[in-house]
């Protein structure tokens, strides 16, 4: 009889899951959901009904095992992989008190403000857990619904993230693991506890309604039995910590190792590598994570990637493959013209406030192409200004695992391979996140039954490399977007107060 995990991917936009060979590493079934965000909500405002995780979880789940032909007593674990940073709040009962805000909202720059400055600045945040306190973490979240609604604050009772949510959806238990609970903004990465001041700067009876801490070795629990039936799975699937998205991509890409980096271009941009001890940015600009294999992943996030280009795509009503020709056809620095990718503000370098900016437009770039290359060039040198960041604070970069929508265009890696100076590839499993998420529930059910098996040792012996898409920089490329990254940077800091006169004639 085969022995089969289950890797759970809960997006943004959609729901992915992977049915995985445990002997060979190999995916057998697979499925995936997509969905939206909650119209209607306030500018800057992000938000999503996780009802609408667990439905997409029960139809991902039940159509992979279908595919991959599985008996549910072939299946021994399951791990969830979940967005980052998003906000559930749960009253005594469990129940869900108000739609989770996301990474992405950036409704509490206000409350940002507030956190720094109860702690004693920027510098003393860092001091405390690691990280500033920006827009997209978890812990201004909470703060701001102590400010904007009390009486749903009055009703917390639980702090969970999307990934915990379902673990405990699944499971019946509210635990958090350290990589995850990183993004909060409210651990201390150094010593992979909750810092008690700062939680208390938000409300002193908060630390009574965070989880309780667990390895990320350390299963949740097993599946409750009213649950297991509907799935198509048994009682006994074991339920490993998980872990958020960024986490559980470096698991499934291999990135278990000093050298290796992974960037995923998706709807954002993250690029991150892994360490052997906490790395963390005097300037808060990488954020100092702990990873999902009891070790750290500092790593950079920029909000805008595919969202740049798909706006020209679809500005021009072009197919992918369209776009990708029209790009094609202009040289590398599109002669000029400059994407500043500020789309929906941006989180590294933190621009709460940008906006998109073409510079260089003149009748000579004012074509499709232009804007198609620009915008491609754009994120991947936004992208690039935090991997110069990493390598300063001492993760150099020998290869570049790239993942993501961005990664299957062969112009595109071209781009990455020539901005970044370093051998890009792509692999085989291209669900970094739901493949690690399965991997990681493999480590945690060996280990239960007594294998001291390394999770690296996992890692090394199922991630593949696709040889077919190795991509190495073109030396003259290199220097012009060498020339184009001074510009862009330079065009950044300089608009910043820019940026925030702009917002307030807009307001």
């Amino acid at each position: 009889m085969r022995t089969l995990v289950v890797g759970i991917d809960s997006g943004t936009q959609s729901t992915k899951a992977l049915v995985v060979n445990a002997s060979t590493g190999k995916v057998l079934g697979a499925a995936a959901k997509a969905y939206g965000l909650i119209e209607g909500v306030p500018p800057g405002a992000k938000e999503q009904d996780p009802a609408t995780w667990v439905e997409a979880t029960q139809t991902v789940v039940r159509q992979a095992l279908r595919k991959a032909k599985a008996k549910p007593s072939e299946v021994r674990a399951l791990g969830v992989s979940g967005q980052q940073h998003g906000f559930v709040p749960l009253d005594r009962e469990g129940r869900v008190i108000r739609a989770a805000k996301l990474w992405c909202d950036t409704t509490t720059e206000s409350e940002c403000r507030q956190l720094t400055d109860r702690v004693g600045g920027g510098k003393q945040a860092i001091k405390a857990v690691g990280n500033a306190f920006l827009p997209g973490f978890t812990a201004p979240k909470i703060l701001w619904m102590k400010n904007h609604e009390p009486a749903n604050f009055k009703r917390l009772s639980t702090v969970l993230l999307p990934h915990d949510y379902l673990n405990y959806w699944l499971t019946g238990r509210a635990v958090m693991e350290c990589g995850d609970a990183s993004g909060t903004a409210l651990l201390d990465v150094r010593k992979r506890a909750w810092n008690q001041d700062v939680i208390r700067c938000i409300d002193r009876g908060l630390g009574k309604r965070l989880p309780e801490l667990i390895q990320s070795d350390e299963p949740v629990g097993t599946l409750r039995p009213e649950l297991a039936r509907p799935l198509g799975l048994t009682p006994e699937v074991l339920v490993s910590a998980g872990g958020g998205d960024n986490m559980m991509g470096a698991i499934g890409t291999g990135n278990t190792a000093a050298g290796v980096i992974t960037a995923s271009f998706g709807t954002s941009g993250t690029i991150y590598g892994c360490a052997s001890k906490p790395v963390v940015d005097p300037l808060g600009e990488i954020a100092a994570f702990c990873d999902s294999t009891n070790r750290w992943l500092p790593l950079l996030c920029t909000m805008n990637v595919t969202v740049a280009s798909e706006l020209v795509r679809q500005h021009y009503g072009w197919t992918h493959a369209e776009f990708e020709r029209a790009a094609r056809r202009v040289p590398a620095g599109s002669e000029g013209l400059l994407l500043l990718p500020y789309l929906e503000g941006e989180r590294t370098p933190n621009v709460p406030d940008g906006t998109g900016v073409w510079l260089g437009v003149r009748p000579s770039t004012l074509s499709a192409g232009h804007y198609a290359r620009a915008a491609m060039e754009g994120v991947t040198l936004g992208m690039n200004y935090g991997l110069a960041r990493l390598a300063k604070l001492g993760l150099k970069a020998t290869q570049i695992r790239a993942t993501g929508g961005g990664a299957q265009s062969k112009l595109w890696r071209q781009i990455m391979a020539d901005v970044f100076n370093t051998e890009v590839v792509t692999l085989q499993v291209s669900e970094g996140a739901a493949y690690g998420a399965a991997l990681q529930s493999l480590w945690c059910w060996r280990r239960a039954q007594g294998d001291a098996v390394s999770i690296a040792s996992l890692t090394d012996r199922f991630v593949k490399v696709n040889a077919r898409q190795r991509t190495l920089p073109d030396p003259a490329a290199v220097v012009q977007y060498q020339r184009s990254q001074s510009l862009q940077d330079q065009t950044s800091r300089a608009l910043r107060k820019v940026f925030g006169e702009h917002r307030q004639l807009i307001a």
